[in-house]
């Protein structure tokens, strides 16, 4: 007989790595445990260079119990693991490699799609405004890179096509409370000039902001 696997326990290959106890009806998770699996999975995915660095251990407390829903913690840290993640912070930080890697903390959750903002209004540019249909549907998402994107432009008519987006998912957040995440370089005052006080209104009651420090280094270095 197949053996069962628990949810406390993840397995890559041959190896297997448990994220805390067990007690039958929920986990218990240990950070500690987590980070080593979450260094494991990042060389899998990212290459034999990847490492967890210790500068970055409190935002990853903090995105770790968002995405386990340790309500205790949550309440602590003043996240609401009922609104998305605005993860913001300068360029080579990390921020997508974590987005990327933190879904597989939690396999049973149902996994978002990540996706440039650069693609999307790309293809605004080639199939006008059913991108803005495509992406603000039911659909989870992260929103990779928000304010890189260039204005797009459909048949004459200019278009912020993440700015569209972001209404649409804040119309559908209060609907169904469908999350979205997103990923910045930009800070609040650079996301206002850039989507409209409109636009960073909704963001502000649909996402959790979680900032690196301006000061982090570029990994990619």
């Amino acid at each position: 007989m197949k053996s069962r696997i628990l949810p406390h326990i993840i397995v890559e290959g041959s190896a297997q790595y448990t994220l805390g106890d067990f007690d039958g009806s929920s986990v218990i998770y240990d950070f500690d445990k987590i980070l080593i699996y979450l260094q494991a999975k990042g060389k899998l995915l990212f290459g034999k260079n990847f490492k967890i660095y210790e500068a970055d251990r409190e935002i990853l407390f903090k995105l770790c119990n968002y995405f386990i829903k340790d309500e205790a913690n949550c309440k602590k840290l003043n996240i609401d693991p009922n609104k998305g993640i605005l993860l913001s912070g300068p360029v080579g930080c990390g921020k997508t490699s974590l987005m990327k890697l933190l879904r597989h903390i939690v396999p049973h959750q149902k996994p978002y799609k990540i996706i440039p903002t650069r693609n999307i209004a790309f293809g605004f540019n080639h199939i006008g405004y059913k991108t803005i249909e495509d992406y603000g549907d039911s659909q989870y998402f992260c929103f990779d890179d928000l304010g890189v994107e260039p204005m797009g432009r459909y048949y004459g008519k200019d278009c912020n096509v993440m700015g569209e987006i972001l209404l649409s998912r804040y119309e559908f957040f209060l609907q169904t409370k469908m999350k979205t995440h997103v990923t910045t370089n930009l800070n609040a005052a650079e996301l206002e000039e850039r989507y409209g006080n409109r636009v960073r209104s909704r963001m502000r009651q649909t996402f959790n902001l979680i900032s690196f420090d301006a000061k982090s280094v570029d990994k990619r270095c």
